[in-house]
């Protein structure tokens, strides 16, 4: 075939007969060549490398010989490869050794005294080679003394350059330039043929990677639009239930009962997105007629809802298996995965469906009673697991059913806990223990088992610095205090300590951060509600405290405030203030389903070329058979509707409470 093709091709396919030394082959070839008429270019052979290369290496070791600095690395940096310069570290120490060379050149081969210009300019040469280019060898003990050559007045005489100027640092260097070009130019002279092959695989490498980066992207802007989506669904059932109320309340004026501006608003403030919601309820006058249907109007789209389908089961046994004894790189990814099936699931069946199924398989190991669980991957030595695993945990507690599960017995608040205080390497870790025990606090057994296991002193401790914390942390740790607080034997242990709780509470007050205002309020209110924190609060002068922010908050803080300072003034305990512990079958909880933003936010790992991920991975390596059950919802319970006015009575999560649901 190569006879056929023009002279070029003929003679690459010769280069490479040649370098591959099939001689046999080459010699049947030029003979059939010339039987044909078709002679061979005369440089076919051994020619092929040598003649050039040889030249090269040969001006490069003469440049070397006379110290000229410019010739050499003129031709160092037209022959050599920029990969192999810049990525062989051989190459680039010795490259360093190099410019010490002709540095230095001049004192040790002139006869007298070097030309000062001349060696001026060497010494000058060096030094922006080490500021440039060689900057990278810095850190290197082996060349870091040679930093302060261009700045030593005689380095011959100086210790640490005492090896440079005996007889065979010079030689012993040749030496080594002399075998580095050999090989170099060896691999240099590699057959045209050959290299056209190992581009055209270098390029299809290239190409799957950035194939493959492009589904990465591609998938991750799918989860956006689909959280998106999740969002518009929400409001859609918000929407809904908002109707439904407005229907019962038209029902009713037809029997002659009025609708107040204060319900109008309340209703119009559920309806509207969290940034409007501040400013509708304090600047709107809904007492004018047409007002709330303008706003309605203008900011309300109609969503038009399709079918969600289910997702594919999955065999749970396997996924089991491998997160208790697969790598933790797989670990991690299958974490990851499972926590994506439930964050970026639709609200309603098909999440439901996803949750049921880990529930019913007890994907967590909740029910288990042996030493090597799934559970135990929160204690994993690899912080990625770790971090992963008590993310997927935070998925659950955000979610009624999922806490139900986690808070079967206390050995998951006892894990948690646990992980909450020993946890100073990773931040988002504890961000979402943090977030998991924030929710579990909806709960009233787990509220007792906290408050006994002493959350609350360390509570306290951690918010004694808000400043360092993370905003989630912040707001997270404050709101799970005020939860606690709510209880009499919370109420009793923040007795204990008094003082520091109520420094910290009105340290927060101020803070920046306005999200953990209604907490901050609701854990005061709540606290001073005991006779012995009144009395401290009373003595730290606590009342000019709470004075100069009235001055300062807005309508709804300065409402929430006079009702702390009421209490504050009492003295006698309001009814129904003090809750009691006996009973714990009953929970103060929200019967809403809160996934947050924040679960998938910053991760840690992505995908090689070649790897599985999300939800391929598990419907590859982990499709199941009828593993997704049915579900029976539990009846929620009934809704108290905060005013906004008084601080919050009763636990609430930041999620819920962000998105305006009734606690």
């Amino acid at each position: 075939q190569a006879i056929l093709l023009p002279q070029p091709s003929k003679v690459v396919g010769l280069q490479y007969l040649d370098f591959a030394e099939f001689e046999d082959t080459l010699k049947t070839f030029s003979k059939e060549c010339k039987l044909k008429g078709k002679p061979l270019c005369k440089t076919v052979g051994g020619s092929f490398r040598d003649s050039k290369s040889l030249t090269i290496q040969k001006d490069l070791v003469t440049a070397f010989d006379n110290g000229d600095q410019k010739v050499f690395f003129n031709l160092w940096e037209e022959h050599i490869p920029s990969s192999v310069r810049d990525g062989d570290s051989f190459a680039q120490k010795l490259e360093f050794y190099l410019h010490i060379h002709f540095a230095i050149y001049l004192l040790k081969y002139s006869v007298g005294r070097p030309d000062k210009e001349e060696l001026d300019e060497k010494i000058s040469y060096f030094k922006t080679y080490l500021e440039t280019k060689g900057a990278a060898l810095s850190q290197t003990t082996e060349f870091l003394p040679f930093y302060a050559l261009p700045f030593v007045p005689n380095p011959m005489v100086h210790p640490s350059f005492k090896e440079l100027f005996q007889d065979s640092w010079t030689p012993e260097l040749k030496m080594k330039l002399e075998k580095f070009l050999a090989l170099i130019f060896k691999a240099s002279n590699t057959p045209k043929l050959f290299t056209i092959y190992k581009e055209n695989g270098q390029s299809n490498k290239e190409m799957l990677q950035q194939l493959h980066q492009q589904l990465v992207e591609a998938e991750r802007r799918s989860m956006t639009y689909l959280k998106r989506y999740n969002k518009i669904q929400a409001d859609y059932h918000n929407l809904i239930g908002v109707t439904a109320e407005l229907v019962d309340s038209l029902e009713a004026t037809v029997s002659g009962k009025m609708i107040t501006p204060e319900y109008l608003q309340s209703v119009c403030v559920r309806l509207f997105s969290n940034q409007m919601r501040q400013s509708l309820a304090h600047s709107v006058d809904f007492t004018r007629p047409g007002t709330a249907s303008t706003m309605l109007r203008a900011s309300l789209a109609p969503v038009k809802l399709k079918d969600v389908p289910l997702l594919p089961s999955l065999d749970y046994e396997k996924l089991k298996k491998d997160l208790i004894l697969g790598s933790d790189r797989l670990k991690a990814f299958l974490l990851q995965a499972l926590r994506w099936r439930l964050t970026t699931s639709h609200p309603g069946e098909q999440r439901e469906t996803v949750l049921q199924a880990y529930i019913s398989n007890d994907l967590l190991d909740c029910y288990s009673h042996n030493q090597r669980s799934v559970l135990q991957l929160l204690h994993s030595k690899s912080d990625v697991v770790r971090q992963y695993m008590a993310r997927l945990i935070n998925a659950f507690a955000s979610l009624a059913e999922g806490r139900l599960y986690l808070a079967q017995n206390t050995k998951v608040l006892r894990m948690l806990e646990g992980r909450l205080k020993e946890e100073d390497k990773d931040i988002i870790t504890r961000e979402n223990v943090l977030g998991a025990l924030q929710k579990f606090s909806l709960r009233r057994p787990l509220q007792t088992a906290m408050i006994q296991d002493g959350l609350i002193f360390w509570l306290v401790d951690v918010l004694k610095d808000p400043d360092c914390l993370s905003d989630y942390t912040l707001e997270y740790s404050v709101a799970l205090l005020m939860n606690l607080c709510l209880r009499s034997t919370g109420k009793n242990m923040c007795a204990k300590v008094a003082g520091l709780v109520l420094k910290v509470l009105s340290d927060l007050l101020g803070h920046e951060n306005h999200e953990i205002q209604p907490y901050v309020n609701g854990a005061l209110y709540s606290i001073l509600s005991v006779p012995s924190i009144r009395e401290e609060a009373r003595a730290m002068g606590m009342e000019d405290i709470l004075r100069c922010f009235i001055k300062e908050g807005n309508a709804e803080m300065i409402r929430q405030i006079e009702f702390i300072i009421k209490q504050l003034n009492s003295e006698e305990l309001p009814d129904g203030v003090l809750e009691s512990d006996d009973d714990e079958d009953e929970d103060d909880e929200e019967d809403h389903d809160i996934m947050e933003a924040d679960l998938d936010k910053d991760e840690l790992i992505q995908p090689q070329l070649g790897e599985l991920s999300g939800e391929k991975l598990l419907t590859t390596e982990y499709l199941g058979i009828m593993t997704n059950t049915g579900k029976m919802r539990r009846k929620g319970l009934a809704n108290v509707q905060w005013s906004g006015d008084e601080p919050l009575q009763r636990p609430v999560t930041p999620g819920g409470h962000r998105n305006g649901y009734p606690v």
